[in-house]
């Protein structure tokens, strides 16, 4: 006999998020095979942080199970969880943004990353670490806006930020990307 994993690898994504709001515990793991390189990916542009980057895909994926049956099918499986994923993250930043102004340590929540600037590997240009190196608002808006294609006014609202501000900080990522890539 197949494995059962097998089987549902052969089921749309659309029969996979019923069987997995029905509690299908195997459904949902093939969903989680399917989109958590993407996930993974999402966060670690967003917090510039492998560990943190890896906590935060696996909280996202808690959610998605336990936020399962809020998913009505308006869009995509994948649209949805992403959304669920950039919110998670948008919230953990808010929330270090918090602890810090009330002054509770955070280093050993994030790491900050290397300060030395973007360098040239054999292949081309790294641009993932180049990101990585922005400011944290900056990098925010930039992945949001130029990755992932979000819209100023959503970026603003998702993160509490005036829309001015977040064209002002995509400016800025994209001015300190451009002399960072040009070295």
């Amino acid at each position: 006999m197949a494995p059962a994993f097998t089987l549902f690898e052969t089921m749309s994504e659309r029969e996979l998020v019923a069987r997995a709001q029905g509690g299908d515990v195997a459904a949902f793991e093939t969903l989680y095979r399917t989109h958590n390189a993407r996930i993974y990916a999402l966060c670690l542009r967003m917090v510039a942080n492998p560990t943190r980057a890896e906590d935060l895909t696996q909280e996202a994926f808690v959610r998605a199970w336990k936020k399962l049956g809020t998913f009505r099918g308006k869009s995509a499986f994948s649209t949805w969880l992403h959304r669920l994923a950039v919110n998670l993250v948008l919230g953990e930043i808010r929330a270090r943004s918090r602890r810090q102004d009330e002054g509770v340590a955070t280093d050993e929540l994030w790491v900050v990353p290397d300060p030395r600037p973007a360098r040239q590997l054999e292949t081309g240009i790294d641009l993932e670490r180049s990101i990585a190196l922005l400011p944290t608002q900056a990098r925010m808006v930039f992945v949001l806006h130029d990755v992932e294609g979000f819209r100023h006014a959503e970026i603003s609202e998702r993160m509490g930020i005036a829309v001015g501000t977040s064209k002002a900080h995509l400016h800025r990522a994209r001015q300190i990307l451009r002399e960072a890539l040009a070295s």
